[in-house]
This record gives C-alpha cells, structure tokens and sequence, in this order.
C-alpha cells in the first residue's frame, strides 16, 4: 500500500484556503464543547487540559480528523493522544501503523500502536475485527486516563450502513445509522464527522499537501461494505445520493430516538434490579405492546452481553413465545430468562427474572482500579500497591465453588442465579472477596456502568 499525496504544500495556501474547511472546524469544536466541563481546578487558576483519544488507521478520514482536532485542540483546552489499531490482517498494516506514529511524533502527540492477533478462526472477521478495534481502544484509554475516543465514520459511512441493513430489511434500528456517541467499557466514543462527506476530508487534506493510506480492502468485492459503496454511487443518478440519504437517517434517527425515550421509561416503569438480576413484572410486561416487549428483551440481553448488535429478530419472538406460551427457562445472547412465580399461579402473575448464563460471563482479568468487567461491572477497591493483598488479584465470576465457601450467604436473601454470575475478587483458588456478598466485601465496591436505563437511552 502507497502512501497518496495531495498537492505540494506550496500549492496548497491561498488565502481562502480556510473557508471551505470551515464546516469540518465547526463540526469538531461542537463535538468538544459539548463535552462536560472539567471540575476541580483550584479557584482563579487555569483548569488542566483535558484527555482527548483518538483512533487514527492512517485512511483519509482518520488522517484528516488527527489534523482537525490538532489544529483546535490546546485552544479549547484539550490534550490529544493518538491510538492506532494493527489488526495483524494485512502486511502493510504494521508499516501504516509506523507512519502515524511517525506523524504524530511531527505533531508532537503521544501515539500507541495496539495489536490484534487473537484472530478466530472460523466466523465473521470483520465484526471480529471492529468488536476487538473497540474492546483494544476502550482498554487503551481507561488505561491512559481518557474517557472520551473520537472515530472519524463519515456521512458516507452511514449511507453505506443504512444500504446495507437494507439487504437485510433491517427494521428502524438498522435504518437509523450509527450514533454519533455512545458508551463502551466506560469510554465515551464521539463521531464528529457524521455529516461530513468523505470528499470533504480528502480536500482538507490535499489543501494541506498530507497524504493518507488507501486500504486495498476497500475495493473488494467480497465485502458488504464495498457492495454498498458501489451501489451508492449506482444510485446517484436517480436522484438517491449521499445527500438525500442523509436526510432520511437523520429522519429515522429522531424516530428511534423517541422509541429510546419510550423504552427507558417503560423500564422504569415495570422493571427493577435486584443484585445483578433484572426482574420484570410478568403482569405489565405482557400487557405491552408486543414491539414493546421485544425492545425491552433485547435492550436487557445487549446490557447484560455487551452485544453491539440485538439478537436475529426470529431468535427475540421464539423467546416470547417459550415464555408466554410455556413459561418456561429459555437462554438467549448470553442470558438466562426464568419466571418466578407461585406454584400454580398463571403465566403473567410474578416476575421475570433475568440473569447472565454462566456459560458466557467474561473470563478471568488482572485487577486494575476501576475495572469494567463483563461489560457493566465497575470494581472499585484498594489502590494496588504491588504487596501480598494485590498481587495476582483477579476478577471472575463467584461461580457456585466459590458461593459455597460463603456458608451464610442463604440468610442474605439473595438469588442463587445471580450470584454465581457475579465478579469476585480471586487470588489464585482463594476467594478475597465478593462484593454483592454482605459481610463477604471488605472495602470493594461494585457499580453498575451504565444503569440499565441509562444504557437503552445511550445505545
């Protein structure tokens, strides 16, 4: 892969040279001024720049998006760190990954190169590949001290998305396009170019004399994204281009939006939590609409799995039947659903209970302060200083071995199903701790990150 330039930097400035980028400015500084401001800073004095990450492949839109925000990032008091993601699927990778590292020693940024090499080896490689991006630059910025990522998808980005849920009749949600920010593992990823197209990114670059990297990728046939590409520029002569497309994500964005809102406050409304369960009033839960209820099934299964996407919609209306119908045990996306009721009582009397299936809870990690675990777990605990109480710490589920080392844990009046799914703190076979466990915690602390409400609002 070759590096493509744009004109020399001598043909590059005129004086007009920053009116047409004046759109791609004002997208990234509203992107930053929306941001919470920082607290903390002593009285009178100037507040410390804020972290700001961003994933930079060494593409035209990354490239361009690095140069964006460098130009207006120490102005409004951001600091920028800079991670690219080697996915190990391409040889040239590794030589792309340098040249950003290259670049942005020139920027004077501090740059990461984070590794994928834990490939599967059967399934689909590009959700593998976009699932492990997100999971290496989460962990990357928790680790940097960043809350805030910014990816540089653009409006061409969602035209090729919203065509592709298309060839799956895609309903609302797969019509809507991406987000423009959402939360993962207690990172906050921004898209700020959303609404800017690809040829815009490019100018701004060729105006400047920077070059970027062409992926070969994107040119085959074999990938969805390339079909949709190329049918995207199929449809322009018929009067279906970026533009108008754009316009009708937006239109279905503010529609999804609403149905967000309606969900998480129908949750509010009949759901509760109990001790890392979720419990639903069987009684309202079936007096819902039926969309109702599948958005609140599949709202809890992406809560409690991390799940980017929902469940096949066959695989969420089977799950309705087997518990309307039977109400029977059923697993799905990694959750177990079981009703608890009284012997006889019918099916909409008690509560659905809804736990994670103990099969698909996260494995083992190292124990970091301010851990996510298994998605929505935040582990606080004693600061790790390197002694005997933290070395080796890690976190895994309680499991039912370890639940029986608690010999009083009955008298908590807690549920089986939903503590041996939590995390403990292990080191080695011995159980230090267990959090949800009175008496059984020291100091760790457990939170929820996000609530399930705050989650279907921000999902």
């Amino acid at each position: 892969m070759q590096l493509t330039p744009g004109p020399a930097a001598g043909e590059s400035a005129d004086a007009g040279s920053e009116r047409p980028d004046a759109g791609l400015i004002a997208s990234a500084r509203i992107a930053l001024q929306q941001l919470p401001l920082q607290n903390g800073a002593p009285e009178g004095s100037e507040p410390p720049a804020r972290l700001l990450g961003l994933a930079v492949s060494g593409g035209s839109d990354s490239m361009a998006m690095l140069h964006v925000f460098a130009q207006i990032a120490a102005g409004l008091g951001w600091q920028l760190e800079v991670a690219t993601v080697d996915h190990r699927l391409r040889p040239e990778a590794a030589l792309e990954a340098q040249d950003v590292a290259r670049i942005c020693q020139g920027l004077g940024l501090t740059h990461e190169i984070l590794i994928w090499d834990d490939h599967p080896q059967t399934g689909n490689m590009p959700a593998a590949a976009r699932e492990a991006r997100y999971a290496l630059l989460a962990s990357w910025a928790r680790r940097r001290g960043i809350a805030y990522v910014t990816l540089a998808h653009t409006a061409n980005d969602q035209a090729e998305t919203f065509l592709m849920g298309l060839s799956r009749a895609a309903g609302l949600e797969g019509l809507s396009g991406m987000r423009p920010a959402w939360d993962r593992d207690g990172i906050r990823f921004l898209r700020p170019f959303l609404g800017e197209n690809r040829e815009q990114l490019r100018d701004f670059l060729r105006r400047r004399g920077l070059g970027w990297h062409d992926d070969p990728t994107n040119e085959a046939d074999r990938y969805s994204r390339v079909k949709a590409r190329r049918a995207l520029a199929a449809l322009e002569p018929l009067g279906l281009g970026l533009d108008q497309l754009t316009q009708s994500i937006r239109n279905l964005s503010q529609v999804a939006g609403l149905l967000r809102k309606a969900t998480a406050d129908c949750a509010e409304a009949i759901c509760r939590f109990e001790t890392g369960a979720l419990m639903i009033r069987a009684h309202d839960f079936w007096s819902q609409d039926p969309e109702m209820q599948r958005r609140l099934l599949v709202a809890a299964i992406r809560w409690f799995s991390g799940a980017c996407y929902p469940p096949r919609a066959d695989s969420v209306a089977s799950l309705q039947r087997v518990m309307m119908a039977e109400g029977r045990t059923a697993t799905l996306g990694g959750c177990r659903f079981a009703r608890i009721a009284k012997p006889g009582a019918r099916l909409s009397d008690g509560d659905i209970l809804i736990t994670r299936e103990p099969r698909a809870v996260s494995g083992p990690q190292p124990w970091t302060p301010g851990l996510i675990w298994d998605h929505r777990w935040r582990i606080d605990g004693p600061e790790a200083t390197g002694g005997s109480e933290t070395a080796g710490l890690e976190v895994r589920a309680l499991t039912a071995a370890g639940l029986a080392r608690a010999k009083d844990w009955r008298d908590s009046g807690l549920r089986r199903e939903a503590l041996i799914v939590s995390p403990a703190l292990w080191q080695g076979d011995r159980l230090v701790a267990a959090p949800l466990l009175p008496g059984f915690s020291s100091e760790w602390r457990l939170d929820l990150y996000p609530s399930f409400g705050s989650f279907i609002l921000s999902h």
